[in-house]
């Protein structure tokens, strides 16, 4: 469907697969970790480090190196906030370029 063709545009810039689908992709997709970083002068929370980068991660967007094929997810909670922040980033995020 219509996300479909837009996850594919957000992870890879092009429009459509080659022949042969993600396994034909040159560079081949690879999907990696991307960590928060905690603020250094974070003020003392009753939280512990681990919930601190978690509420972090929640809140991040996944990001891509299109030229790559390269996918950096956060390490969300669910399969749920997974779902609404890549829903999120490939539906708003066409047309923008940001580094990350």
């Amino acid at each position: 469907g219509l996300d479909q063709r837009r996850f594919l545009k957000f992870v890879t810039g092009a429009p459509r697969l080659p022949f042969g689908g993600f396994a034909s992709l040159n560079p081949r997709l690879t999907v990696v970790r991307k960590m928060p970083t905690l603020p250094e002068s974070s003020p003392k929370s009753p939280k512990s480090r681990e919930e601190r980068i978690q509420e972090l991660a929640d809140k991040d967007l996944p990001s891509v190196m299109t030229c790559a094929n390269y996918v950096k997810l956060p390490p969300y909670s669910s399969e749920e906030v997974l779902k609404e922040r890549l829903l999120f980033a490939i539906r708003e995020g066409q047309g923008s370029f940001d580094l990350s």
